[in-house]
């Protein structure tokens, strides 16, 4: 059930149930329990541990390193339960020695298309995460839960059993139980990326003055002409408020406030 074209470590324990498919590489220390079948065009490096009757999706990988700037090349792993469906583009990164060292995934559970699952995730068993789910690193989604599509769930939040997450929906505290929780309401601007300014050597006046800025656009109940004439006169003199006039005035969808 090996393909010509499969590269696998021999340090690698493929059961010999197990199909490895076209042009698939298996790295060292990779374990693959009974009948998983990994289609082709798969990427998986060890320590990782995979159980039985998986189903592995062209182009997904498994047990990456991690894209935390902490992360040093301390040995990690994956953990992967039983029949699974790990659906195409999906990436799944191991632990690192802040979180435990393992990334895990449990029984039964769908992960589909472009989901990203970080480091030190624990999905729990007969999970779903639809199409574009983000979780970052340290997140636990406990059994049964379902995510919804292209939502993203913040670093250390945790998702209850049973709950249901309407698509989109961006989770920044943890989810109850039982629960179903969706975002309703059109996205807003809160202000200026003050911290990413910094970051990027803006002067500390040119961040005040677009933190001002954006309090005149998205909260002084102006219309946006009235905004834009008030920015001019008010702040015009600063170089990044009038890029910012001119995004607006360019704009052909309106911009968000």
């Amino acid at each position: 059930m090996l393909h010509p074209t499969a590269i696998v470590d021999p340090a690698a324990r493929v059961d010999p149930s197990a199909e490895i498919g076209a042009y698939t590489i298996i790295g060292a220390e990779v374990e693959i329990g009974a009948r998983t079948r990994i289609l082709g065009h798969v990427y998986m490096e060890g320590p990782a541990r995979i159980g039985d009757d998986n189903i592995f999706y062209p182009y997904s990988t498994v047990g990456v390193a991690s894209q935390d700037l902490k992360y040093k090349g301390e040995r990690a792993e994956t953990r992967i339960g039983h029949r699974n469906k790990i659906r195409e583009f999906v990436t799944i990164h191991r632990g690192t020695e802040g979180g435990g060292l393992i990334t895990s995934v449990g029984d039964d559970t769908l992960i589909m298309a472009y989901t990203h699952v970080a480091h030190d995730v624990k999905v729990g068993s007969h999970v779903v995460l639809a199409n574009g789910v983000t979780l970052g690193g340290h997140v636990v989604v406990e059994d049964w839960a379902q995510i919804g599509a292209f939502s993203g769930v913040h670093q250390f939040c945790r998702v209850g059993r049973h709950a249901m997450l309407g698509g989109y929906t961006v989770i920044t505290r943890d989810v109850a139980p039982f629960s179903l929780t969706a975002l309703e309401r059109e996205a807003s601007v809160f202000g200026a990326n003050k911290t990413g300014l910094q970051r990027r050597g803006f002067a500390a006046e040119s961040i005040e003055a677009l933190h001002k800025a954006f309090r005149i656009w998205s909260k002084s109940g102006l219309n946006s002409t009235q905004a834009l004439e008030r920015l001019r006169s008010e702040l015009g003199e600063v170089e990044e408020v009038r890029e910012l006039i001119r995004f607006v005035e360019k704009s052909e969808r309106g911009v968000i406030k």
